[in-house]
C-alpha cells in the first residue's frame, strides 16, 4: 500500500500520534515512505521525542507482565525514537522548559518505582532458593551415597569392585557431575541476583543491565534446580538399584519441580529475554548482530574475548593461505621436474 497524500503536515501528524500512542507498525511505515515527519511541534511545544517520553497508554503497557519490563519496554520505545530524530531534539525544550529526557524522568517516576520493588522482590526470592542449593549441595558432597571406605576414605560406589559393574558406576558419577554443576550454578545465580540487589537503579540500568542480569540469574538457577533433580535421582538408582517398584514412582515425582519452575517461571523468563534481545524498532540490525553488540559494550571481558577471537581467525587464514601456497610450489616443482 502506497502512503498517497501530498500535505507534509498529515504525515507529521498522524506520526506524531503513532508516537504518542506507541503504534510501532504505523510509525515503521511512516519512517520508511515519509522524510519530513521527524520535524514540528505540537502546540505546547512538544516534539516528537517528548511524545515519545510521556507515559504510554496503559493498554500498551499492560501487554507487559511486570513493571521492570514495562519500563524496559518504555525506554526502548523512547531509545528508538531518539535515533531517528535530529539530534538537537535531545536539548530542544517545551513550553514548560523541560528537555525530553526531563520528561522521561517525570512522567515514569511511579513505574521507576514499582520496578525496583519488582526487581528487589524476584532477586531476594531467587537468591533464597539459590542459597537453599548451594546449602543442601555442599552438603551432598560431602556424604555421598553408600558412604566411604573406612581404610581409605574414597567413595565404596566409586571403586571398581564386584558390585561397581557399570550399571552402578554410571549412577554414581551421574551424581558426582550433577551435585558440582548444582552447586555451581547456584552460585553464580546468587551473584547475578546480589548484582541486581546492589545496582543504582538509575533508568538505563533497566534498558539492558538488570534484564540482562536476571536472564542469567533465572537461567543458572533453573539448572541448578534440575540437576539438583538429576543427583537426587541418580542417588535413589544406586541405593535402591535392585527395586524399580519404589525408584520409578519416586523418580517421576522428583520431576514435579523442574516442572513448576518451568510453568512459573519460564513464560517470565522467555518475555524479557525476547525485550532485551529484540531490535530497536527503527533498527535494520538482527537480533543477533545487536545482541553481540550489547554484551559487548556491557561486558568488557566478552569483547575482548570477542577481538581475540578474530584475531586469531584472521592468524589462522593467513596462515592457512600460506600453506596452500608452499602447497602449489612444491607440486609445481615435482611436475616441472
Amino acid at each position: 500500500m502506497a502512503w498517497t497524500s501530498t500535505d507534509p503536515e498529515d504525515s507529521r501528524t498522524i506520526f506524531a500520534c503513532a508516537i504518542a500512542h506507541r503504534q510501532e507498525k504505523v510509525a515503521k511505515f511512516l519512517c520508511g515512505n515519509m522524510v519530513d515527519q521527524f520535524y514540528g511541534t505540537d502546540p505546547d511545544g512538544n516534539n516528537n521525542l517528548h511524545l515519545a517520553a510521556k507515559l504510554g497508554p496503559h493498554f500498551e503497557l499492560d501487554r507487559v507482565s511486570g513493571a521492570a519490563l514495562q519500563l524496559q519496554s518504555e525506554l526502548r520505545w523512547f531509545k528508538s525514537v531518539e535515533a531517528i530524530v535530529p539530534g538537537f531534539y535531545n536539548e530542544q525544550k517545551n513550553k514548560d522548559g523541560e528537555t525530553p529526557y526531563q520528561v522521561f524522568v517525570k512522567e515514569h517516576k511511579n513505574l521507576l518505582k514499582e520496578a525496583v520493588e519488582w526487581m528487589k522482590r524476584t532477586a531476594e526470592s531467587s537468591t533464597v532458593v539459590a542459597a537453599l542449593i548451594i546449602t543442601i549441595m555442599f552438603a551432598a558432597a560431602f556424604t555421598v551415597p553408600g558412604g566411604n571406605d573406612q581404610n581409605t576414605g574414597f567413595p565404596i560406589f566409586l571403586n571398581k569392585t564386584a558390585l561397581a559393574q557399570s550399571f552402578t558406576v554410571t549412577p554414581f558419577k551421574v551424581f558426582i557431575a550433577s551435585d558440582a554443576i548444582s552447586l555451581f550454578t547456584a552460585s553464580g545465580s546468587v551473584l547475578m541476583f546480589l548484582g541486581i540487589l546492589t545496582s543504582s537503579y538509575a533508568y538505563e540500568d533497566f534498558l539492558i543491565s538488570l534484564p540482562t542480569k536476571l536472564i542469567f540469574g533465572l537461567i543458572s538457577l533453573f539448572i541448578s534446580i534440575a540437576t539438583l533433580t538429576v543427583a537426587f535421582c541418580a542417588t535413589l538408582y544406586v541405593m535402591l538399584r535392585d527395586q524399580r517398584k519404589e525408584f520409578i514412582p519416586i523418580t517421576v515425582l522428583a520431576g514435579i519441580p523442574i516442572m513448576c519452575f518451568v510453568l512459573l517461571q519460564f513464560p517470565l523468563l522467555v518475555e524479557i529475554t525476547a525485550l532485551t534481545l529484540r531490535p530497536y524498532i527503527f533498527d535494520r540490525k538482527t537480533a543477533t548482530t545487536q545482541l553481540v553488540e550489547l554484551l559487548g559494550d556491557n561486558i568488557p571481558i566478552l569483547s575482548f574475548v570477542v577481538d581475540v577471537v578474530i584475531v586469531m581467525k584472521d592468524r589462522l587464514i593467513s596462515y592457512l593461505k600460506k600453506q596452500k601456497r608452499k602447497v602449489m610450489d612444491n607440486l609445481r616443482e615435482f611436475f616441472n621436474f
